[in-house]
């Protein structure tokens, strides 16, 4: 047996991954072309590299597959519905941040918060004969926010890319997406409610509650994971 490590396989997320493991003396890399998931650990005996997209590693991590991953809060929080009984938080890795949030058009200049929000859907119903559709990927995360205040007359709409332009195409009348900078939802002519906020996410160092471990293995998360409190 060895510890299996899962990180990001691609992007700006993959090379900052390598780079703060680095900076703990363990080298990770890519091994083979790009199209090979292949990995290599250097600095530390007993760790396997397995390269994954981020939205597979929080599943990754809650079958017991690798026994730690890096990913983001977010991904964590809407694909796991008990995510603290499946997986550990280790350490915020300080990159990668972004806040779920939740937007509506510029133009609704009487919509500011969570209650505007709850008066205009009802109205939205009244007046189209449907409901208020928000766009996003993020359902479970979404829906019990919104339920904890109060808001119910809506329907998610499902989003896996340019989710701020269905606002503009009319596939929806607001979003709830992840954003780093706000520059994309002004483009679209989109502000954030006041009280929109869901969930500030960062890349993570997480760590599988059900792995199976040889007591050699938990020497060796034992000898990873003291690199890191240094």
């Amino acid at each position: 047996m060895s510890i299996k490590l899962g990180v990001p396989s691609k992007g700006r997320l993959m090379e900052k991954t390598f780079d703060w493991f680095a900076k703990r003396g363990i080298t990770l890399s890519r091994t083979g072309s790009d199209r090979e998931y292949a990995g290599a650990v250097e600095g530390v005996e007993g760790v396997d590299l397995v390269l994954l997209s981020a939205g597979e590693i929080p599943r990754e991590l809650a079958a017991g597959r690798i026994h730690l991953g890096v990913t983001g809060t977010d991904l964590v929080h809407e694909k796991l519905p008990r995510w603290e009984q499946q997986v550990e938080e280790l350490e915020p890795m300080g990159f990668g941040e972004a806040d779920l949030i939740l937007a509506v058009p510029q133009f609704w200049i009487d919509v500011d918060t969570l209650e505007d929000l709850d008066a205009v859907s009802a109205a939205f119903r009244r007046t189209h004969g449907h409901r208020l559709r928000i766009a996003t990927k993020y359902h479970r995360l979404i829906r019990e926010f919104l339920a904890d205040a109060g808001v119910a007359d809506y329907q998610l709409v499902d989003s896996q890319g340019a989710t701020e332009g269905t606002v503009k195409n009319e596939t929806a009348e607001m979003v709830a997406d992840i954003t780093s900078t706000g520059e994309t939802l002004r483009a679209n002519h989109l502000k954030i409610l006041s009280d929109g906020l869901v969930l500030r996410s960062q890349a993570t160092l997480w760590r599988s509650r059900v792995a199976k471990c040889s007591p050699e293995d938990k020497a060796v998360l034992k000898a990873l994971l003291d690199r890191f409190d240094g």
